[in-house]
């Protein structure tokens, strides 16, 4: 028999499925699962379904798609009479009309602790801010973009080696484990909601293509918090004899000191030195265009690269 209450999911990304998983583990009531639409993707522009989707439909979902939130959708939401609406990464702002069909409210699962790091990119934006710490904010959702109400919070500590891939993925499993615990309150009617402090507030908009590219005149430091920030997506990169080379791995050799920014000082076994405004960046990991990610002792057996070399500029 299925547990109550009757839940429309709506999410879109990777994130969002271990959330799907955990409620139907342990026996939602889904009454239907709300995604984006359809996408060509990749060089042969083939339409692909969002990992939402993918999921939802091995398990024999009504799938809902709509292009735009229109009055027909929130129509057909409105006759699903939902108790309850999560919301995971789903990648459209819901008008107040879907926040006030479900009796229970629309309940939202966020990578960051609020009120810190509202909007889309919070995982990418900790890491290459350099943060120690992050976590799961669940909330029920208002108008505003993630200032609703806190419901419950976990944090974790941020590993000095972790790409935004892996903790992605750790936020993710937590974000599932969260949001069953919330439920469970919201069901029981004891809640403990607490409002945001607004004057805490940051944001962590959508990564521009400029934030891509290294700026060799920043710190070490920050040039790794950058790379690890940007690995697997969307890869942070520089330039070699004016082809774009990605840096996936470094490391942060030394803190101090000023040098030629962008100079290669040195290669060796385990990579190669570059320097910075403040520091030296070991890279480790790298992958030059029309060719394949490699580690540094690899990518230098075919590519001529010494020390005095500079990179940076096309």
């Amino acid at each position: 028999m299925k547990r109550t209450p009757g839940i429309v999911f709506m999410g879109t990304p990777d994130f969002a499925v271990p959330t799907l998983k955990n409620l139907i583990g342990n026996n939602y009531y889904i009454k239907a699962v709300v995604t984006q639409p359809d996408r060509p993707k990749g060089r042969g522009k083939k339409i692909s379904y969002s990992p939402v989707k993918q999921e939802a439909m091995g398990h024999g979902f009504k799938i809902l798609q709509p292009e735009k939130l229109s009055t027909e959708f929130i129509n057909n939401l409105v006759e699903l009479k939902p108790d309850l609406i999560i919301v995971v990464a789903y990648g459209k702002i819901l008008p107040e009309s879907v926040l006030r069909t479900p009796p229970l409210g629309c309940v939202n699962v966020h990578a960051s602790l609020l009120p810190q790091y509202r909007g889309a990119a919070p995982i990418h934006r900790a890491l290459i801010n350099g943060e120690k710490t992050t976590g799961i904010t669940t909330m029920y959702m208002t108008k505003g973009m993630d200032t609703g109400d806190i419901i419950l919070q976990r944090d974790t500590n941020i590993k000095e080696d972790e790409t935004v891939g892996l903790l992605h993925d750790r936020l993710a499993e937590m974000g599932a484990e969260v949001l069953l615990e919330t439920i469970e309150y919201i069901v029981k009617g004891n809640v403990f909601r607490r409002e945001q402090d607004q004057e805490k507030a940051t944001y962590a908009p959508p990564l521009k293509r400029e934030e891509e590219i290294i700026n060799w005149e920043d710190s070490a430091r920050n040039i790794f918090n950058q790379v690890r920030g940007m690995n697997p997506w969307p890869g942070a990169y520089t330039f070699f004899k004016e082809k774009r080379l990605k840096i996936w791995g470094s490391r942060v050799a030394q803190e101090e000191g000023s040098f030629k920014p962008g100079k290669v000082l040195k290669i060796n076994e385990e990579g190669i030195k570059i320097g910075t405004g403040k520091g030296i960046l070991l890279a480790t990991e790298l992958q030059l265009s029309g060719s394949r990610k490699m580690s540094a002792v690899d990518f230098l057996k075919g590519n001529k690269l010494e020390a005095g070399d500079l990179l940076g500029g096309r």
